[in-house]
C-alpha cells in the first residue's frame, strides 16, 4: 500500500489557516517519539474538510548530544579525541555522521504514513537556517536585547560547556547516597552536612562552625554569613576568621537571607561556586575566586596539593586536612537537591564565564502577557500555569555553549582593543567579518585593515536555533511570513516540560524579530515511555524504533543495534538483558496502522503515554477485522452494483435505520474528538463502530436477509454506505488500510469521486444528520439486552449447536412494539430459530426455560427435545462445584488494601450471580426429568 497522497500546494493562498511545524530532534535514530500521535491525524483531516494543510518537515542539530555521540564513535571506532583533530577535520565527522544516521528521523515519519511536505524539509544547520539564526543574532544585539558579560552558568565539566536550565534534573536525595560520576574512580557520596571549624582571630578558643554539602569548594570561600538576629553569633559580627586550610583571613558578615534554623546557621559563601552566593558576595562586595577548573579539576588557587586533582577525589582530601587540623565537627545525613547534567550524567558545577546572554525580562513579560490575554492559547491548559510560572521567574538566557558542532557566534574579538576605559575587552558583532571590520573601525577609530578579529570560537545554544524555526522554515528573515493567518500546531518528541521551553523562546524571539506571535495556539505533545512508564533510554534496552514494531524484528537483531551504538561495556550488558526479557522472540509485524492507533488510543492529553507492543498487536487485530468485513461486503455488493447517493438513501427496515443512525453518531463523536484534541475519543468511537455496531451486529443480522430471494435493494446501499463512511472516518488514523480497502468500492456514478481518501470528504455530524435517530438507537438497546439474556440463556444450557425457539412477553404494549419491530435479527444475534411474541397474561409452554429481562417483560426458550436433562445436570453440578470453591476462597480472604477489596465484592457479586443462575437452570431440569422419567421421550 502507498502512502496517503500529499496534495500540499508550494504557495499557500490567503484562505488557509492550519500551519503544522515538526521539529523533531536530531536524537540517536531509532526512538519513538510522540509528535505523530495527533499531527498527521489532524493534517489528513483538515484536508479531508477542504482545507489547505501545511506541515512542515525539520529537525535541529542537537549541538550537545549530536557532538557526544560523534566523540564517543571517534573513540570507540579510531582511539581518536576531538582535540586531536582540527575543528574542520571534527565537522567532517559530524556531517558524515549526520548523512548517515540523520535521515532516520524522516524515514521513520515517512514509515508512520505523516502527510508532510518533504520538498520543505529543513535542518537547522542548512544555509537558510544559518543566515536567519545570524540575522537574528544581530537584530538581537543592535537592539540592546543581547550582550556579553561574566556570569555564572550551568556547566557540565564532562561536556566542557555551558547548559541551558532545562538541561539541568534537579535530583531530590534523601540522605546519604553514593552515585558513580564520570571521570571519577571511585562513587561519590552526596546527601552529607560537613561540619567546619572556622577559628575566631585573635580569640585561641572560639570558632565558628559552618555547616556545607560541597567542601571540595571551601578553597574558593571568601567569607562566613551569618543572619543578624541570630544571637548564637551577634558577639562576633564585624570580627575575622581564620580560612581552615588557608588560615587567611575572612570576614565574618551578616545577611538576612541566611537561614539560622538550617545547619549551623553559618555559612560558607563561595560566589564563584553557587548561584545564592554570587548574589550574597555582590551585596557585600566581596571577589569570587574561581577554584574549579572547566574540566572538574581544582585551579592554581588551590594551591600545589590540590592542583588538577578530580574536584571530588579534592574533596576527600580536604576531609583529611580538615581532621588532621582537628577543625572538623561531624558528618551527618541531610536531605538535598543535586543539580545533575541530563547530557552527561555529571554534577552540574556553576561557574563563572565570559559568556553571550539575551535579556529575557522585557520579552518574557510579553509571552507572558500573550498567555494572560488569551492571544496564545495552550493546549491542555494546565499547562499554563507552568508557562506563566516560568516567565515571572526568568533569568537572562545564556546563550554561548563550548562546541564546535552549531551555529559559530557571530561576534569577534578586537585583539589589543578595550572599550570602557581599556578596561573590557573589545568585542563587534556582525553578519560578516568583512561588517564587524568596519564595525570595528568605527567604534576604535582606526583603519580596518589595521585590525585584527579573532571569531568567537563558541556556538550557539540549540534552542536558539529551534526558536526560529517556523519563521526560517517559511522565509524568514528574506520574507516575514504572515503567520496570524495560520492555526499552527507546533511539535516536539520529547516530553511537554521541553516542548514548553521551546515554545516559550520561540515567542520570545518570534515576537521580537516579526513584531506578531508565531502561533495562536499550541499543542503539547505527550512523551512517550514504555509500558512500565519508564523514559525510552538506550542504556536501559527500552527503546522502540516504530519501523520495527511497523515491520517486526527478530531479537538478534535488536542486540546487534545495541552493541553498532555508542553504549560503554556496562550499559550495554544491561541493556541487552533488558531487552532480552522483554523482547525474548523479538518484536512482531504489526503494521503502521496498528501502531498509529494504538498511539491515538490513549486518553489524558499531554500527558505521559505508555506504550506496549501487545496493545499494537491488539490494534493488528481490529484491522484484520476491518479487513475481513471490507472483504464481505464487496462480495455481498457484486460487480454490478451502483451506489445511490448518501442524501437519497432512505432506509425501510429499523436495522438498516439503526446502523446508518450509529455511523451518524460515529461521525459526531470523532468531530467532537477532534475539535476537543482528544484522539482517544476518535479511537472509541470508530473502534465500537466497526467492531461492534457493524461488524458483531449489522453483518450477522444482515446475512439471512441478503440471502433473501429477490434481495431486498437497501442493505447493500447500507452496507456500502456504512464502508464509504466509515473509512473516510477511519482514515486519518489509518491511511493506508483505508486508502487500500476505499479505492476498491465501487465508484460511484459520475466519475466525481477524490483521486485518494486524503482527500475526500470527511463525514461531518452536519452531512450524515438526516441519518441521526437517537431514539431508534435507544429502543435498539433493548433489544440486545434481550440479545445478550438469550445467549446466557443458551451458554447456561449448553445449547452449542441447537437452535431453540423462543417467545418474548412484555405487559408494556410500547416495549412488546420494540421487540416485534426486530424479531428476526433477534433470533439471528441470538443464534436461536424462531422468535414470537407471547400474548400478556398468556401462559408460557410446558417446559420452556425462562429469564427475566426486566421489571415488565419475561423470555422463554424451548428445551424439550434439545437437552439430555440427566447429561446436563451432572455437568451443572461439575460447574457448581467449582464456582463454589472459586467462592468460598474469596469469602475467606480479606485484603488490606481498598483498592483490592472493592474487586473482591465485584467478583464475590458475579459468582453468586452465576450461581443462581446454575441452580435455576438445574432445577428446571429437574421439573423435566420429573415430568419425563424417559430421557428417550424427551
Amino acid at each position: 500500500m502507498k502512502s496517503p497522497r500529499n496534495l500540499v500546494k508550494r504557495k499557500m493562498s490567503p484562505g488557509s489557516y492550519l500551519l503544522h511545524t515538526a521539529l523533531g530532534m536530531l536524537r540517536l535514530p531509532g526512538t519513538l517519539g510522540g509528535c505523530e500521535r495527533a499531527s498527521s491525524n489532524q493534517s489528513i483531516r483538515h484536508r479531508m474538510c477542504g482545507d489547505q494543510v501545511l506541515w512542515v518537515p525539520g529537525s535541529d542539530h542537537a549541538g550537545i548530544a549530536t557532538q557526544a555521540v560523534v566523540e564517543k564513535r571517534l573513540w570507540k571506532e579510531r582511539g581518536v579525541r576531538r582535540h586531536e583533530l582540527s575543528r574542520e577535520e571534527f565537522l567532517r565527522e559530524v556531517w558524515k555522521w549526520k548523512e548517515e544516521k540523520g535521515g532516520e528521523i524522516s524515514e521513520q515519519l515517512q514509515a508512520l504514513g505523516a502527510s508532510l511536505d518533504w520538498d520543505r524539509e529543513c535542518f537547522t544547520m542548512d544555509a537558510g537556517s544559518s543566515v536567519a539564526v545570524t540575522e537574528a543574532f544581530v537584530r538581537l544585539y543592535e537592539a540592546g536585547l543581547l550582550y556579553r558579560s561574566q556570569q555564572l552558568v550551568n556547566w557540565s565539566c564532562t561536556l566542557r560547556s555551558a547548559i541551558s536550565d532545562i538541561e539541568v534534573e534537579n535530583r531530590p536525595l534523601p540522605g546519604r547516597t553514593e552515585l558513580r560520576l564520570p571521570g571519577c574512580p571511585t562513587p561519590v557520596s552526596f546527601g552529607l552536612l560537613v561540619s567546619v571549624a572556622f577559628p575566631v582571630d585573635g580569640e585561641p578558643d572560639a570558632e565558628v562552625v559552618v555547616g556545607t554539602t560541597r567542601p571540595e569548594t571551601l578553597p574558593g570561600d571568601v567569607a562566613v554569613a551569618v543572619h543578624p538576629d541570630d544571637s548564637r553569633h551577634a558577639h562576633l559580627h564585624g570580627r575575622q576568621l581564620r580560612h581552615p586550610l588557608t588560615g587567611q583571613l575572612l570576614p565574618l558578615i551578616t545577611d538576612s537571607a541566611v537561614q539560622p534554623h538550617v545547619g549551623t546557621g553559618a555559612v560558607k559563601v563561595t560566589p564563584a561556586h553557587s548561584p545564592a552566593d554570587a548574589e550574597l558576595g555582590a551585596r557585600h562586595g566581596l571577589s569570587p575566586l574561581s577554584v574549579i577548573a572547566e574540566d572538574g579539576t581544582m585551579t592554581s588557587l588551590c594551591g600545589d596539593w590540590l592542583q588538577g586533582l578530580h574536584r571530588f577525589v579534592a574533596r576527600e582530601k580536604i576531609m583529611s586536612a580538615l581532621t588532621e587540623r582537628g577543625l572538623f565537627r561531624g558528618l551527618q545525613n541531610h536531605p538535598m537537591v543535586l543539580p545533575i547534567c541530563s547530557r552527561s550524567g555529571d554534577v552540574v558545577e556553576y561557574l563563572l564565564k565570559s559568556q553571550w546572554f539575551v535579556r529575557c525580562q522585557e520579552l518574557g513579560a510579553r509571552a507572558a502577557q500573550a498567555v494572560e490575554s488569551g492571544a496564545l492559547e495552550l493546549s491542555p491548559s494546565f499547562h499554563q500555569k507552568n508557562w506563566q510560572h516560568w516567565f515571572s521567574h526568568i533569568g537572562d538566557w545564556c546563550v554561548s555553549r563550548q562546541l564546535w558542532w552549531g551555529h559559530r557566534i557571530p561576534a569577534y574579538l578586537v585583539v589589543e582593543e578595550h572599550t570602557k576605559g581599556d578596561k573590557e575587552d573589545c568585542w563587534v558583532v556582525g553578519r560578516t567579518e568583512a561588517e564587524a571590520r568596519r564595525i570595528a573601525a568605527e567604534l576604535t577609530g582606526k583603519p580596518g585593515a589595521e585590525l585584527t578579529l579573532q571569531r568567537d570560537p563558541d556556538v550557539l545554544d540549540t534552542w536558539f536555533s529551534s526558536a526560529l524555526f517556523p519563521f526560517a522554515a517559511l522565509g524568514w528573515p528574506q520574507e516575514t511570513p504572515d503567520l496570524a493567518r495560520f492555526y499552527p500546531l507546533s511539535l516536539l518528541e520529547t516530553g511537554s516540560d521541553l516542548l514548553l521551553f521551546w515554545v516559550g523562546r520561540m515567542v520570545m524571539l518570534g515576537t521580537q524579530l516579526t513584531g506578531q506571535l508565531p502561533f495562536s495556539k499550541v499543542l503539547l505533545h505527550s512523551m512517550v515511555r514504555d509500558r512500565q512508564g519508564r523514559k525510552m533510554s538506550k542504556s536501559l534496552g527500552n527503546v522502540l524504533d516504530p519501523r520495527d514494531i511497523i515491520s517486526g524484528v527478530e531479537l538478534q537483531v535488536l542486540q546487534a543495534k545495541l552493541r553498532d551504538g555508542n553504549l560503554d561495556a556496562t550499559e550495554l550488558v544491561t541493556a541487552a538483558a533488558a531487552q532480552r526479557k522483554d523482547f525474548p522472540h523479538g518484536i512482531p509485524e504489526c503494521g503502521t496502522d496498528a501502531l498509529r492507533f494504538a498511539l491515538c488510543s490513549h486518553g489524558a492529553l499531554g500527558g505521559d503515554l505508555h506504550l506496549s507492543v501487545s496493545e499494537v498487536l491488539s490494534s493488528r487485530h481490529f484491522c484484520n477485522k476491518i479487513w475481513n468485513a471490507l472483504r464481505f461486503i464487496l462480495n455481498a455488493l457484486g460487480e454490478r452494483f451502483i451506489p445511490q447517493p448518501a442524501e437519497e438513501l432512505v432506509p425501510s427496515s429499523p436495522m438498516d435505520a439503526w446502523v446508518l443512525s450509529r455511523l451518524a453518531h460515529t461521525a459526531q463523536e470523532c468531530e467532537r474528538g477532534f475539535l476537543a484534541r482528544e484522539l482517544s475519543l476518535i479511537t472509541h468511537a470508530l473502534h465500537h463502530f466497526w467492531l461492534h455496531s457493524l461488524c458483531d451486529v449489522y453483518l450477522e443480522a444482515v446475512k439471512p436477509v441478503l440471502s433473501h430471494s429477490p434481495r431486498p435493494p437497501d442493505p447493500p446501499q447500507v452496507l456500502f454506505s456504512c464502508a464509504d463512511a466509515g473509512l473516510r472516518l477511519l482514515a486519518p488514523l489509518m491511511p493506508f488500510l483505508a486508502e487500500e480497502l476505499w479505492q476498491r468500492l465501487p465508484p460511484r456514478p459520475g466519475g466525481n469521486s477524490a483521486p485518494s481518501i486524503s482527500v475526500a470528504p470527511y463525514p461531518t455530524a452536519r452531512s450524515l444528520g438526516h441519518w441521526h435517530q437517537p431514539e431508534l438507537e435507544q429502543r435498539f438497546s433493548r433489544v440486545q439486552e434481550a440479545v445478550q439474556a438469550l445467549r446466557a440463556l443458551r451458554a447456561t444450557y449448553q445449547l452449542t449447536k441447537a437452535r431453540p425457539r423462543v417467545l418474548l412477553q412484555s405487559s408494556e404494549p410500547g416495549e412488546q412494539g420494540i421487540f416485534e419491530a426486530f424479531l428476526e435479527p433477534l433470533g439471528t444475534l441470538g443464534h436461536c430459530g424462531a422468535v414470537g411474541l407471547l400474548p400478556p397474561g398468556v401462559a408460557a409452554p410446558s417446559g420452556w426455560a425462562q429469564a427475566p429481562l426486566s421489571d415488565t417483560a419475561q423470555m422463554y426458550m424451548e428445551l424439550q427435545g434439545l437437552v439430555d436433562p440427566q447429561t446436563h445436570l451432572s455437568l451443572l453440578a461439575a460447574r457448581r462445584h467449582k464456582l463454589q470453591k472459586q467462592l468460598d476462597g474469596l469469602m475467606a480472604w480479606t485484603p488490606s488494601e481498598e483498592e483490592a477489596e472493592t474487586k473482591r465484592q465485584q467478583r464475590l457479586s458475579s459468582l453468586q450471580l452465576e450461581l443462581s443462575k446454575l441452580d435455576k437452570a438445574a432445577s428446571h431440569l429437574q421439573q423435566l426429568m420429573d415430568a419425563c422419567p424417559s430421557a428417550g421421550e424427551l
